[in-house]
């Protein structure tokens, strides 16, 4: 992944804001110089930087490398409080986080459907992925996936082989798989992905 695919982006200042204090503040609460987290992060300590004045977003693989040296998920980067979470999470209004680029719109929005914390084995998200966005590069962890496409269409790849999904396809793989996923469609695809152990 070239950090130019990360770096143009365009979100509302406000989530741009947000997203970079989150991570500074994190950051300066573990101790940690940008050099640390830059190199933990397999990024340049300026995109980092630019990543938290909000000059920049993140691909989703690299924002998943960010929080995984920030041993933090990124739905705690906002401080969502897991202790009183509601036991219903109307649309519209549960938490959502934007990046990568497609063009002139995030390469892909998460919509968190579950709250984060201590205990929990379970995490469920909506993938939107926008024509042409991507996962921008491929990640493997500890856990199993599994995910059901709800509207589009996506190649996915896991351990090198692609196969490409559409609405109504289903898929199931352990994380330890390298694995990565691309919209070739002409539309944005819906999918919902569940993992365990939660790892966003």
């Amino acid at each position: 992944m070239s950090e130019s695919e990360s770096a143009s982006e365009v979100l509302p200042p406000q989530a741009m804001e947000r997203l970079g204090e989150a991570l500074r503040a994190r950051r300066q609460l573990r101790g940690m110089r940008l050099k640390d987290l830059a190199d933990l992060a397999e990024c340049s300590e300026s995109m980092l930087s630019k990543i938290e004045t909000g000059r920049a977003v993140p691909s989703l693989a690299l924002l998943r490398r960010i929080v995984s040296g920030l041993e933090v998920s990124i739905l705690e980067l906002f401080g969502a409080p897991h202790e009183a979470a509601p036991l219903v999470h109307r649309a519209g209004s549960r938490p959502t986080v934007a990046v990568g680029r497609a063009g002139a719109v995030p390469g892909v929005v998460l919509e968190f459907l579950m709250p984060r914390g201590e205990g929990l084995a379970l995490e469920a998200n909506i993938h939107t992925v926008n024509p042409g966005g991507s996962s921008s590069g491929s990640t493997s962890h500890v856990g199993e996936e599994f995910g059901y496409v709800l509207e589009g269409e996506l190649d996915l790849t896991v351990d090198g082989e692609t196969v490409h999904l559409e609405t109504g396809d289903s898929f199931s793989f352990r994380s330890e798989r390298p694995h990565a996923y691309r919209n070739p469609g002409p539309i944005p695809a819906r999918v919902l992905w569940v993992n365990t152990p939660p790892t966003y």
